[in-house]
């Protein structure tokens, strides 16, 4: 199977693919003949989690030898279930919970895998050079991947966070991080500042990297490597609602979604290309609503508020993973995709075509929800329902609520309410006042919800990581550190 850049005819193997993290050429990954794929999707729904895991991971990236070992190193005694991310009902909707996992948040299923797929990619292609993976985050997916690295032979691991953009328990999981080849340091800007800073890394560094003892690659969802396993679990969650009675199989159901840098949600697209009856693809996004706007009117345009909410790992105003959607939609045309995103970093704005615009809408729908409607959400399904969510499922929640449902619904729901204490507190009419710690245990108190163990655990943790630099000096910090 050739993977293809999204900007141009620049092509490898899906080992190479997950190596390099991001194309020469600025785009991503890509498999061209995803549309295409030949799998026994109502198979697949007859298999445990892991079995299907390996079933879709095979036909995702083919060139990786021994996947179901690589499958088993990943999940097998990380998680609190068996099946990884349980399916509850939660009043009128399911709610996928998938913070299940070493972090308690959704990147865990993606980011147990991943550096399995790069160890084994590196054994693979004889590589010798050492790998230093750098991460943009805006909040998760920097613990998860800081979790799945750690001590990884071969590799190293740099995490930029936006300084004062993660919640205080978000923080604390990220510089208390154990192991001797992890990194990670505070940006003066949000989150789209730190993945700016580390795509220009990879373009400024690769050339002078290219004989050294150093390779770049990416646990950021631009990396194919990172996405391929969270198809995983709308299957998953399919086949669950048919155990449950819900539906038969063949009846399509929709997903409602989270949205930031949109790797999540996209992921469902994949599932649906590999055959599994998907409805819509609901993109529900915070008062960030440059998703929402963009799959209404065909129009992006970043210039516009950026807002700090109490979801943050949707605050972002460039989701990467839409240019894999852009590149499908558009007829797998790269110079156009390449010409959209030159006008988006040039010109802070792209507008698709129309024929393009109609091949999303005919999956994806785009709704938004403000600061309040978040916080009514979570006291709303807690209330009605007694189910305790996090601000970014809130999200999600009250986008599947507020719309008309002709279909069953699944929820995505992102991350441990425990995460985001203060937050949560508040939408419950609670006291707000305290360390992270404080509020972790009053919303226990207040609750009766168990407090994930690594998130309790936190306490009195020792600080390792207190660097914080200026947004435009990303490039020269990486330089410093592999020096």
């Amino acid at each position: 199977m050739d993977y293809q850049s999204t900007r141009s005819n620049i092509k490898t193997d899906s080992v190479h693919a997950v190596l390099q993290g991001l194309a020469p050429d600025g785009g991503l990954f890509i498999d061209p003949s995803i549309e295409k794929i030949s799998f026994d999707w109502k198979k697949c729904l007859t298999l445990k989690t892991q079995d299907m895991a390996v079933m879709i991971l095979k036909a995702l990236l083919p060139d990786f030898k021994g996947m179901e070992d690589l499958v088993k190193q990943a999940y097998s005694g990380k998680f609190e279930t068996e099946e990884l991310t349980p399916l509850v009902k939660a009043g009128p909707f399911h709610i996928l919970e998938l913070f299940r996992g070493p972090t308690s948040a959704f990147k865990d299923v993606a980011l147990s895998m991943l550096p399995r797929l790069v160890t084994a990619a590196r054994t693979q292609s004889g590589m010798k050079q050492e790998i230093t993976i750098l991460t943009a985050t805006s909040g998760d997916t920097g613990k998860a991947a800081l979790e799945g690295f750690k001590d990884v032979e071969g590799t190293r691991i740099i995490v930029f966070y936006p300084d004062s953009g993660v919640s205080e328990v978000q923080q604390m999981q990220m510089t208390t991080q154990e192991g001797s080849n992890v990194c990670v340091c505070a940006v003066k800007g949000n989150f789209d500042d730190c993945q700016r800073g580390v795509k220009q890394a990879f373009s400024e560094l690769r050339e002078t990297l290219k004989d050294s003892n150093y390779s770049l690659s990416s646990a950021n969802s631009i990396n194919i490597g990172r996405l391929a396993p969270q198809v995983v679990y709308y299957f998953a969650a399919y086949r669950d609602m048919i155990a449950d009675g819900t539906i038969k199989e063949g009846d399509k159901i929709d997903f409602c979604v989270p949205t930031g840098n949109f790797g999540d949600i996209l992921a469902g697209f994949y599932a649906k290309l590999m055959g599994l009856p998907v409805g819509k693809l609901i993109c529900a996004s915070n008062a960030n609503n440059v998703l929402t706007d963009f799959i209404n009117t065909g129009k992006y345009d970043r210039k516009r508020p950026f807002y700090k909410t109490d979801s943050p790992s949707m605050d972002i105003l460039v989701s990467s993973n839409l240019e894999r959607l852009l590149f499908l939609a558009s007829g797998k045309d790269e110079s156009k995709v390449s010409q959209w995103m030159k006008d988006l970093n040039e010109n802070g704005e792209f507008t698709v075509d129309e024929k393009t615009l109609t091949y999303i809408r005919e999956s994806f729908e785009g709704e938004c929800c403000n600061q309040n409607e978040t916080e009514e959400a979570i006291a709303k399904c807690w209330k009605e329902n007694g189910y305790l969510c996090d601000p970014h499922t809130a999200v999600a929640y009250y986008v599947a609520d507020k719309r008309e449902n002709r279909r069953p619904v699944v929820v995505l729901s992102t991350a441990s309410p425990y995460k985001f204490p203060q937050a949560v507190l508040r939408a419950l009419g609670e006291s707000e006042e305290g360390s992270g710690f404080d509020l972790m245990k009053r919303l226990n108190s207040v609750t009766g919800v168990k407090i994930p163990k690594n998130l309790s655990s936190l306490e009195g943790k020792k600080v390792r990581f207190k660097e914080s630099i200026e947004r435009n000096d990303i490039v020269s910090y990486v330089m410093g550190k592999l020096k």
